[in-house]
């Protein structure tokens, strides 16, 4: 059975799905088709912790469904703009977990991680699925993928779909 890691950027795939659908990801429909027949050894969901009850809750979700939920404190930096990203860490864990198993599902579509992807498929030869939405995912993070599946009406909450 193939070996897979599930890493998701919440905040790039929250910003995404509701820009271009005005819906939320479907988490429950993402993992099963990411693990289909496949074993998982980690899965990692970052988030930004903007300490409230509506975001505990889907954290709490987020754990029932088999992810480790890993938080960064938000930071409103004094010139009003603000501080929340995930990268460093993505990309660290990605190399670290990355390095011992068949395939890496990474869900977002910033462009900063088409060098995780190709170290993954260069050093290791893991194999790199990209879930994101396609009108704003990275070209650059297409390419570089093994395969590039994209966000749509299959991976939308269903209660959303028919707004």
């Amino acid at each position: 059975m193939e070996t897979v890691v599930l890493l998701v950027d919440v905040q790039n795939i929250y910003y995404t799905t509701r820009s271009a659908y005005q819906c939320n990801f479907d988490y429950n429909a993402f993992w099963a088709e990411a693990t289909r027949e496949r074993k998982v050894v980690k899965a990692i969901a970052y988030a930004i912790d903007r300490g409230d009850e509506k975001q505990r809750q889907f954290q709490r979700i987020l754990r029932a469904i088999g992810f480790e939920v890993k938080l960064k404190p938000f930071i409103q930096r004094s010139d009003g703009s603000a501080k929340g990203d995930w990268d460093v860490g993505i990309t660290l864990d990605g190399i670290e977990h990355g390095a011992d198993v068949d395939r890496v599902v990474l869900a977002s579509g910033d462009g900063d991680f088409d060098l995780l992807v190709k170290r993954l498929q260069d050093r290791f030869n893991t194999n790199v699925d990209v879930y994101g939405v396609p009108a704003l995912t990275a070209s650059s993070l297409i390419d570089a993928a093994t395969q590039f599946i994209p966000i749509d009406e299959k991976l939308l909450l269903p209660s959303a779909r028919h707004r």
